[in-house]
């Protein structure tokens, strides 16, 4: 169950990472400033996902005791 855990949350890790350089290509090319909160506003959530799912994890696996 915690090798569940442990992919959900460095998939979660990958989509953080994947939308924070959507954020920066599309500020960089000037994009739609709607478009750069709607990213921001997506990264938060994912990032507080993924906090989430790492102490559920670790308090799964007893936090590596």
């Amino acid at each position: 169950m915690s090798s569940f855990f442990t992919f959900l949350t460095l998939l979660v890790m990958g989509l953080v990472a994947l939308v924070l350089v959507r954020g920066l290509v599309n500020m960089a090319r000037g994009g739609s400033g709607n478009t750069s909160n709607k990213l921001m506003q997506l990264r938060v959530l994912l990032q507080a996902i993924a906090i989430v799912l790492i102490m559920l994890t670790l308090w799964i696996t007893g936090g590596g005791r």
